[in-house]
C-alpha cells in the first residue's frame, strides 16, 4: 500500500485531488483508502502520464497503446521470463485486452466472463459469469470472444455476447446493474469492448451478416439508463427519420434495404477526444454484401464503411468520412481509430489515423473529418489510389461483381489488410505498428440466393485464391505515409501490439510466439513460445517498482482458424487459453503440452458428386464459421473430420435437434431438413477421406525418402 500526502498551496480541492492522483500514479498500488477501479474523468484524461496503470482498452483516450514505462528496455529485454500465468476456464476465442488498475488486473474472456487477479502474484480475486446461453454461440460471426472491458467509479463494465451491458462491482465481482442493449428478436451479438467518458458507457454491437440494423448507444454509468443512440443506416423511409443524419443517409440508398436491417454494425473501434468532446467510431459492412442485392447497385449507402464523429453529450452527428463508398467486399471501417497530434506540412494537426481493412492507411483531421492523406500499406488490386480532392477511392475497372455479374478476385479479401487486432503508436519513434496481412479471396455472384433466418446472409459466395497468405508486423510512418520496416510472420491473423518508452514494440503471433522487437529498427530482441496462438493486444504495467507485460493466449474460431492451420503445420501448437505475465528475471514455467489427438478415421465415402457439392455449399454457409473452411478445424470447436458421429444417426440429433446445444451447437431444424443434413454429413465424410488419403500418401513418401 502506498500512502500519498497532499501538497500545500493548491487553489482548490479538485486540483489537489488531481495532483494526488498523478503523484500516486507511478506506484501501481492503490492509494490509501481508495476503492478498487477508482477511475474518473480526471484520471482518464491524464492517463498518458500514468504509466503504471492500463486504465482503458487503448490505455488512454488516444487509443495509441503506448506506455512510457522503460524499466524493460531494448538493453535488457533478453532477460524477460514468465512471472505468472492463469489458466482460463474456457478455450473459446480469447481476444481481450486486460485492464490493470492500482495493482489489480481485470480481464474478460470468451462467453463474456470477467476475472480479477492480483496483478503482481496472479492470485484470483473474483470471477463473474453472466451466464450467456451457450446455444447462442452459433449466432456469432467470429466466435464468442470478448475483446475487453471498461472501468469507472469502482465498477467494471462488460458487454455480453447476448446483447447485455453489465456493471460489475470491482471489489466483489457482483453485478450492480444490467441492461439489454439490443432487440432480442434479431440476431444481435456483442464482442467489442465498451468505452467510458463523462459518466457514460458507450457500446455498439455485431450481427450485420445475419440481418440487423447497426447503431451505437451511450448509457449512464451509474444507473444503466440509455442517454442517446445513433443509428448507422436509415430505417424504412416511409416512417419518420430519427434525425437529419438519417434523412441525409437515406438519399444514398435504393431498393428495400431496411427489410433486412441494412447492416452497418459498430462492432469495434470507439475513441473519444475530451478537448473536442467528440466520440469517434467505425461502421461495418452492409447486408447483404452485394450492393446490387441491398441497394439496386445505387448510392454510397451511408454510413456503411465509414468513420463517424458524434457530440459526446447528445449523440448528435458531427461529421463522417466514408472509406469505401457503396461497399460490397466486407471492407468494414471498424479498425482502431487512433488519435495523435502530428506535424504535417509545417502545421501541427489534430489527426485521427486508421489502418483500414481495405488496405489504405488514412490520416484525417479529427476536428472536421477532412481528408488529409491515404496510402496503401499492403498490396491491393481493387483501387489505384485516393482522389485527394474528394477523398474517394479510385476504383479499378471490373471490381464490382454485383454490377458485372462476374467473379472477381480481390486483394485484400474480406479478411482485410488489417482488422480488429490493435495497432500501436510510439511518440518516440513516430511510427505506427500494424498487424498487417495479405489474404486474397474470390467473390462469386449468386443468382439464386435466398435469405435464411439463421446463418450468414452474405448474398455472394467467397472462395480462396492461389496466392500465399502473408502476415507481418509493419512499422509505418504516418507523416510520410511509407513503410519503415517489417517483420514477417509464418502466416496471417497475428496479435495486437503495444509500444513502450523502452524502445520496444511487443506482439504475439498465430504460431504461438510472444515477441519483443526494437521499436526503431524491428530487430527481434526476445521471444518465447506460449503454446497457443496470441490474438489480442498485450499491455504493460508497473507494481511496486517492477514492470510487467501481460497478454492472453488462445485463438477463436471462424477467421482465427487461420491460426489453427499454422498450428497444424507446426505440430506443437495447442488451443490453450491463459493469462500470461512476464517480467525481467521471471522464472515460472508452463506445464508440458498434452499430446495432440486428432484421429481421422471416417466412414466410407459413398455419396455422389452432386450430393457432396450440395453439402459443401451448405457447410460453407452454416457450418464453416465455427468448424472451419473445408471442414478443417482449428482446435476450438470439434474438428468434424474426426467426429465419431459421422457414422451414425446421432449426427442428425446434433445438427437438427440441438443435442449439444449446451456446448454451443444450436439446432438447425428450422432451416435444414434431413436431406440437407445428410448432404452436409456426406461432404464432411468426403473431406475427411480426402485428408486421410493425403496424410497417408505424405507418410509413404516420407518413408520412401528415408529408405534411399
Amino acid at each position: 500500500m502506498t500512502y500519498c500526502m497532499k501538497k500545500p498551496g493548491l487553489r482548490n480541492a479538485a486540483s489537489a485531488a488531481l495532483l494526488i492522483s498523478l503523484f500516486c500514479a507511478g506506484t501501481g498500488s492503490a492509494t490509501a483508502g481508495a476503492p478498487p477501479a477508482s477511475v474518473d474523468a480526471a484520471r482518464l484524461e491524464n492517463s498518458e502520464r500514468d504509466g503504471a496503470n492500463w486504465l482503458s482498452y487503448g490505455r488512454t483516450y488516444t487509443e495509441q497503446r503506448y506506455s512510457p514505462l522503460a524499466r524493460i528496455s531494448a538493453d535488457n529485454a533478453r532477460r524477460l521470463g514468465l512471472a505468472w500465468y492463469a489458466d482460463l476456464d474456457t478455450d473459446r476465442g480469447q481476444e481481450a485486452t486486460p485492464l490493470v488498475i492500482d495493482g489489480a488486473m481485470y480481464v474478460s474472456t470468451a462467453w463474456s466472463m470477467v476475472k480479477a487477479y492480483d496483478a503482481k502474484t496472479g492470485q484470483l480475486l473474483w470471477s463473474y459469469d453472466p451466464q450467456v446461453p451457450r446455444e447462442l454461440g452459433v449466432n456469432g460471426c467470429c466466435d464468442v470472444a470478448s475483446r475487453g472491458i471498461a472501468a469507472w467509479n469502482g465498477k467494471i463494465y462488460v458487454a455480453t455476447f447476448d446483447g447485455r451491458l453489465i456493471a460489475v462491482d470491482a471489489k466483489t465481482g457482483k453485478d450492480v446493474w444490467s441492461v439489454v442493449t439490443v432487440d432480442r428478436t434479431k440476431p444481435y451479438t456483442i464482442t467489442g469492448a465498451p468505452r467510458v467518458f463523462k459518466g457514460k458507457v458507450v457500446i455498439g454491437n455485431s450481427g450485420a451478416e445475419y440481418g440487423v440494423r447497426g447503431y451505437i448507444s451511450a448509457y449512464d454509468a451509474e444507473t444503466g439508463k440509455m442517454v442517446w443512440r445513433f443509428y448507422t443506416v436509415p430505417g424504412n423511409p416511409s416512417e419518420p427519420f430519427e434525425n437529419k443524419a438519417m434523412e441525409l443517409a437515406a438519399k444514398t440508398w435504393a431498393g428495400e434495404w431496411w427489410k433486412e436491417g441494412g447492416g452497418g454494425t459498430v462492432w469495434d473501434a470507439i475513441s473519444y477526444d475530451p478537448q473536442l468532446n467528440l466520440v469517434y467510431f467505425g461502421v461495418g459492412n452492409g447486408v447483404e454484401w452485394p450492393r446490387g442485392r441491398r441497394s439496386a447497385n445505387k448510392g454510397d449507402n451511408l454510413f456503411l464503411s465509414s468513420i463517424v464523429a458524434l457530440n459526446a453529450d447528445t449523440g448528435a452527428y458531427a461529421w463522417h468520412y466514408q472509406a469505401t463508398p457503396g461497399e460490397e467486399w466486407d471492407f468494414d471501417a471498424v479498425q482502431q481509430l487512433m488519435l495523435a497530434d502530428l506535424e504535417l506540412g509545417g502545421k501541427r494537426r489534430q489527426v485521427l489515423m486508421q489502418a483500414n481493412k481495405n488496405g489504405f492507411f488514412y490520416v484525417l483531421d479529427r476536428r472536421t473529418g477532412q481528408f488529409i492523406s491515404a496510402k496503401t500499406f499492403v498490396n491491393i488490386n481493387w483501387a489505384k489510389g485516393i482522389d485527394e480532392k474528394t477523398g474517394r477511392p479510385i476504383e479499378n475497372p471490373g471490381i464490382r461483381y454485383s454490377s458485372t455479374g462476374k467473379p472477381v478476385q480481390m486483394m485484400p479479401g474480406p479478411d482485410g489488410a488489417h482488422t480488429w487486432h490493435p495497432m500501436a503508436f510510439s511518440p518516440k519513434t513516430g511510427l505506427v505498428y500494424i498487424p498487417a496481412q495479405e489474404i486474397g479471396k474470390k467473390f462469386i455472384p449468386l443468382n439464386d440466393f435466398q435469405i435464411s433466418p439463421e446463418g450468414w446472409n452474405l448474398g455472394v459466395d467467397v472462395a480462396g485464391t492461389p496466392e500465399p497468405k502473408k502476415g507481418y508486423l509493419l512499422a509505418w510512418d504516418p507523416v510520410n505515409q511509407k513503410e519503415v520496416w517489417r517483420v514477417d510472420h509464418r502466416g496471417p491473423w497475428n496479435g495486437g501490439a503495444v509500444a513502450t518508452g523502452g524502445n520496444l514494440v511487443v506482439q504475439g503471433d498465430a504460431a504461438g510466439n510472444f515477441n519483443v522487437y526494437r521499436a526503431d529498427t524491428g530487430e527481434k530482441l526476445w521471444s518465447t513460445f506460449a503454446q497457443s496462438a496470441i490474438m489480442g493486444g498485450p499491455v504493460t504495467y508497473e507494481v511496486d517498482g517492477e514492470q510487467y507485460i501481460a497478454v492472453l493466449s488462445g485463438w477463436g474460431s471462424a477467421f482465427s482458424l487461420q491460426a489453427g492451420r499454422v498450428a497444424a503445420a507446426s505440430g506443437n501448437l495447442r488451443n490453450v487459453s491463459r493469462v500470461l505475465v512476464f517480467k525481467l528475471g521471471g522464472a515460472a514455467t508452463l506445464p508440458p503440452l498434452e499430446p495432440r489427438q486428432l484421429v481421422i478415421n471416417p466412414p466410407a465415402d459413398t455419396a455422389n458428386a452432386a450430393t457432396i457439392a450440395t453439402g459443401g455449399a451448405l457447410f460453407g454457409r452454416f457450418c464453416s464459421v465455427c468448424h472451419g473452411e473445408n471442414a478443417v478445424g482449428g482446435g476450438v470447436v470439434p474438428d468434424l473430420r474426426a467426429s465419431s458421429f459421422l457414422g451414425n444417426d446421432f449426427f442428425y440429433e446434433i445438427v437438427l435437434n440441438g443435442a449439444m446445444k449446451d456446448n454451443g451447437m444450436a439446432p438447425f431444424k428450422s432451416i435444414l431438413d434431413h436431406q440437407k443434413a445428410e448432404s452436409i454429413r456426406a461432404y464432411v465424410i468426403h473431406r475427411a477421406n480426402e485428408d486421410k488419403r493425403a496424410k497417408m500418401a505424405s507418410q509413404e513418401a516420407h518413408v520412401g525418402e528415408g529408405s534411399r
